[in-house]
């Protein structure tokens, strides 16, 4: 089983005159691009490296940001989004799938149609809307369609508490707002305990599953730096996990363990957001070598 703190290694295997590896799980990332690499296609990259996965990318927009906000997106039309999905998904076996920022209801449809096409595929949803600094990432019809075509298609949904907020129409209450999730489809619901209670000292995740809580996850609060590509990094762990072969409620915990270690290793390249360091544990390596 991979370990969110270490690679997989994939054991050599000799020809007659090439050196082969076994070829690692594939994690597919369907979102956007960020310029200031701190969240989305790139941020997704490198979660899935750094558990050793090999990454497989569609790109849903191009967007304008950096780590204080997005400033503008042009989405991909939603042919050429299929087309991208639709080749990689018939030529490696892709071991799960995380989503991200969709930017319109039409990317939406097709992303959810392809995935009904591949149903054993495990996929982790990330409903972006909104960027960390507040700045839009999707058009104003994204909310209400993804309800009936993508989260019946999501093993386990990310939203964070705006999102979720969004989501149903206002609802502030974890257990309603997992119960009305639940019922437009989706398996499980990861609600983030982030933005919730800042005044505590531990942090809780909650799980749910057809109504009811499945599990919870505590961890310390860490020092609000404003985290650019936070949410992105955990719903594509969960997705390495799932693609590592681990049940749900292991890949979340692995998922979490993992963002968090992350974020208290987190940098400020830039004058906003802190960025989580996604490959916190490679100077541990170099030491242990």
């Amino acid at each position: 089983m991979a370990q969110a703190d270490k690679p997989l290694v994939f054991p050599a295997t000799q020809g007659a005159d090439v050196l082969d590896t076994i070829a690692p799980p594939t994690v597919l990332t369907i979102a956007g691009s960020d310029p200031s690499g701190g969240a989305g296609i790139q941020a997704d990259l490198g979660t899935i490296a750094a558990f050793g996965c090999h990454g497989a990318a569609a790109i849903t927009a191009l967007t304008v940001q950096d780590t204080r906000n997005a400033y503008g997106f042009r989405v991909s039309e939603a042919a050429e989004l299929r087309d991208q999905v639709a080749t990689v998904l018939a030529d490696i076996p892709v071991a799960a799938v995380k989503v991200g920022m969709l930017g319109s209801a039409d990317n939406a449809r097709a992303v959810a149609d392809l995935l009904a096409e591949y149903p054993d595929i495990p996929a982790v949803v990330d409903p972006v809307l909104v960027a960390a600094g507040g700045g839009d990432l999707a058009e104003s019809d994204l909310a209400s369609v993804l309800q009936g075509t993508l989260f019946p298609r999501a093993t386990v949904l990310t939203p964070n508490q705006d999102e979720a907020q969004q989501l149903t129409e206002g609802e502030n209450v974890p257990e309603a707002i997992a119960d009305e999730l639940l019922r437009d489809g989706a398996h499980y619901i990861l609600l983030k305990g982030g933005h919730r209670h800042p005044e505590e000292e531990v942090v809780t995740d909650r799980l749910f599953s057809f109504g009811q809580e499945e599990a919870n996850f505590t961890h310390p609060r860490l020092p609000d730096r404003g985290y650019h590509g936070s949410g992105c990094t955990l719903s594509t762990a969960i997705a390495c996990a799932l693609a590592d072969g681990r049940e749900v409620v292991e890949a979340v915990r692995t998922g979490i363990n993992f963002t968090f270690r992350a974020l208290r290793a987190a940098y400020t390249p830039g004058r906003g957001q802190a960025v989580p360091n996604r490959l916190f544990h490679w100077r541990n390596w170099e030491e242990e070598e």
